[in-house]
C-alpha cells in the first residue's frame, strides 16, 4: 500500500496488504528505507544509486534473480524476512530492505499466515472509505516529507 508517517511518534511504518482478503500488515521501519520505499513506488531514480538500487544491481550484474520477498516472522515487535533466489537459496533480511529491494526488481511480498495472524489488521469493506483516505494520503506524500538521504 505505501509508506505514512505515525503520530505522534514520527516513525514510519509501511503498510502492506494481502491480496485477496481484508487484512492490512504494519511494519515500522527507519526513515532511510521509507525514502528508499517511497523513492521506488514513485518510479524516482535519485541522483546517486540508493542502497537498494546498488543491490538490484549488483545482482543483476552477477546474474541472479530475486524471485520471492518472505515476512517470516515476528518476535518481541520485531519482523524478520527472507531474501529468495531462484537458485533456491534464502538470506535473511530485515523486512523493509525486502520490501524496497523487491519494489526495484518486481517481486512479490508474501506474508506467512503467522505472521498476518499475529499483526495483520482486519479492515472490513466497510472500512474501505479510511482506506481510500490513506491511499490519498499516499497520493501527497513524496520521499522528502521522510528527510534527506545522505547516501
Amino acid at each position: 500500500m505505501g509508506v505514512r508517517v505515525e503520530m505522534p511518534s514520527n516513525q514510519p511504518i509501511v503498510l502492506l496488504r494481502e491480496v485477496g482478503g481484508d487484512r492490512y500488515l504494519p511494519i515500522w521501519i527507519g526513515p532511510g528505507e521509507a525514502t528508499a520505499i517511497a523513492f521506488a513506488q514513485q518510479g524516482m531514480a535519485p541522483a546517486r544509486p540508493l542502497t537498494h538500487d546498488l543491490f538490484k544491481d549488483v545482482l543483476e550484474a552477477v546474474g541472479q534473480e530475486l524471485s520471492e520477498v518472505r515476512i517470516t516472522d515476528l518476535r518481541e515487535g520485531v519482523f524478520y524476512a527472507e531474501l529468495v533466489f531462484a537458485s533456491g537459496v534464502e538470506v535473511s533480511a530485515r523486512p523493509s530492505d525486502a520490501i524496497a529491494l523487491a519494489l526495484r526488481t518486481g517481486t512479490p511480498i508474501y506474508g506467512s499466515d503467522g505472521v498476518l495472524d499475529d499483526a495483520g489488521i482486519a479492515i472490513p469493506d466497510e472500512q474501505e472509505d479510511e482506506v481510500e483516505k490513506f491511499r490519498e494520503f499516499l497520493d501527497q506524500i513524496s520521499p522528502e516529507d521522510f528527510g534527506s538521504s545522505n547516501q
